[in-house]
């Protein structure tokens, strides 16, 4: 039979490769004897059920900036905001004091002061900063200078842990102090502000699309961690926000739209709880107790019943030059990630992109929050929450009153540390899943931006596609030579390793150097129009009319950015 079929393919190949000719035109004939169908309908009417002309404000959103729900659901979707802020708020502690030679006592205590300070900067930012609905939290872009001082050898060599923990503390206290100083000079002197006048949709839909999809590794790489919890929060908040956001239990309240993140994390961690009260991870490694268990984190047992945070509560700080120029590439960080967050925001609030003046207020006041982060101790410093940004859209509410009162449960939990810490011992996992929902409609909504400019120009599919291509690979090619010890980048200069390790490992900013600095170097005379300038340059003038009536108001607390 083989020899047979080798036989036929070999004698009917030049049929195959070329056909006759009549067979073609014959081919060719039946082919133009398809009737052709005309088309009735006019042109315009076509063109209008296939296209979607750019909309300035997302559509299906409830509340804006300066509308806000019903007293019982603002207190409700404050309180969904407070429980969500608690991931990053307790990761970055338990990350990071173990090496600072702190004890679970002492964890339990940065966290509530991250708490403390979180509230209070996440009132600044929305009363006196942009003013938009952004949460203020501790930020993840600090981690690698943090870990160049914590592996300081003059730290290293102190025997007792708690003293060693103390100190690490104070030299951390000091970086952040002094590198406060860039944001705040770079904010009030309006340089940012400058800057940001290159800013264009091209250039900030990929910057504002990694704020969110930068975030992948803090996504479903944790929730692997506990697949049997992590995973059926994820399926669970999907089918809950997505699937029965039209069901409503209450005539006027939709539950399942609104509060997704509290039923789901309500059933989920009832769930976890009783895997841990029932001994399944009894007898399993130490990674996957850690990371399933409820009574793993010893944060209830350790936390104080009451606590006021203070500033210089550790002690005085101490300043060093190569701790803080490690710590000015965190604040570079932390303003090129916030600004894309900003612009997030504004578009879930529905409020126009912010202008240079107030994108300038905003970073001045963050960098106000990263000095009360020195002073207080929290261990990091602080950003915008990617996180809570996405629950803006999630819950359709872009209330600035909700995120106010977020702030307030913020403080309170801080300073009645066990009720907080009850609260703070949900499996990461847990947050890990609602990550991957919020994470990614945070990259859309930055990838929306793309609807004000040409994406038939082969130069703006250029820029588009190296910046957000080059955004996620440097910092990956980066990450994946962290160490506690180092970085990418060695060299004798732990200040300078820490410092570049630190910009090209996050996506956002080097997604923003790409994309702005292509967009504004080609073609920029010809392609004012593709760049979708035209659109910016309108919105922002709307803004900036406005900023008589923004500052009239400010003082009632109804403006409308």
């Amino acid at each position: 039979m083989f020899p047979t079929f080798v036989l036929y393919f070999v004698l009917n190949l030049p049929l195959l490769l070329f056909p006759p000719l009549s067979l073609t035109i014959q081919s060719l004939s039946v082919r133009s004897s398809i009737p052709t169908v005309s088309f009735t309908e006019p042109a315009s009417t076509m063109a209008a059920d296939i296209s979607h002309p750019p909309m300035e404000q997302l559509q299906d959103l409830e509340y804006c900036i300066d509308s806000n729900p019903p007293w019982p659901e603002t207190i409700l979707l404050a309180f969904q905001n407070y429980i969500l802020m608690l991931g990053t708020t307790v990761m970055i502690p338990s990350l990071l004091v173990p090496y600072m030679g702190g004890s679970n006592k002492d964890k339990a205590c940065v966290i509530q002061t991250l708490l403390f300070v979180s509230g209070m900067n996440t009132l600044l930012q929305t009363l006196f900063g942009t003013r938009l609905p952004a949460v203020v939290g501790g930020s993840f872009a600090y981690v690698m200078p943090i870990l160049y001082i914590i592996n300081d050898s003059s730290l290293q060599r102190i025997p007792d842990h708690h003293d060693r923990f103390i100190q690490t503390m104070r030299a951390i206290q000091g970086a952040l102090i002094v590198a406060s100083s860039i944001q705040i000079v770079a904010g009030y002197s309006q340089l940012w502000g400058l800057f940001s006048r290159f800013f264009s949709p091209l250039g900030m839909a990929p910057a504002i699309g990694l704020v969110g999809l930068g975030l992948f590794q803090r996504g479903f790489p944790i929730l692997g961690n506990c697949v049997e919890i992590g995973l059926p929060m994820l399926l669970l908040v999907i089918g809950v926000s997505q699937y029965l956001k039209h069901t409503r239990l209450l005539k006027d309240v939709p539950i399942f739209e609104r509060f997704p993140l509290l039923i789901c994390i309500s059933i989920i961690w009832i769930y976890s709880i009783i895997l841990t009260a029932s001994g399944t991870y009894r007898n399993r490694p130490n990674p996957t107790q850690t990371n399933c268990r409820t009574d793993r984190a010893y944060i209830i047992s350790t936390a104080p019943w009451f606590m006021f945070p203070y500033p210089l509560q550790w002690g005085p700080p101490t300043f060093s030059a190569g701790h803080s120029f490690a710590m000015m590439s965190s604040v570079l960080v932390s303003m090129a990630e916030s600004t894309g967050a900003y612009m997030a925001a504004s578009r879930l609030a529905i409020a126009t992109p912010p202008p240079a003046y107030v994108l300038s207020r905003g970073i001045g006041w963050q960098g106000i929050g990263v000095l009360l982060d020195g002073l207080y101790g929290t261990g990091t410093g602080s950003a915008v929450s990617v996180e809570n940004v996405g629950l803006l859209g999630l819950t359709r509410v872009g209330s600035r009153r909700v995120v106010q009162i977020s702030a307030g449960f913020m403080i309170f939990f801080s300073i009645f540390g066990k009720f907080g810490a009850v609260f703070a011992s949900i499996p990461f996992p847990i947050f890990a899943a609602l990550y991957c929902v919020l994470f990614g409609l945070v990259g859309a909504v930055g990838l929306s931006f793309l609807q004000f400019t040409n994406m038939n120009s082969m130069r703006n599919l250029i820029i588009i596609g190296l910046s957000l291509f080059l955004g996620i690979s440097i910092p990956q090619y980066f990450n994946g030579y962290v160490t506690v010890q180092h970085g990418l980048v060695h060299t004798n200069a732990g200040w300078f390793n820490a410092f570049l390790n630190t910009i090209f490992a996050s996506p956002p900013t080097v997604g923003l150097i790409v994309a702005v600095f292509l967009d504004n170097t080609l073609d920029v005379v010809d392609s004012k129009k593709d760049r979708g300038m035209p659109w910016w340059v309108f919105s922002t003038n709307i803004a900036r009319g406005c900023r008589w009536r923004l500052e009239a108001v400010d003082r009632k607390d109804k403006s409308r950015v």
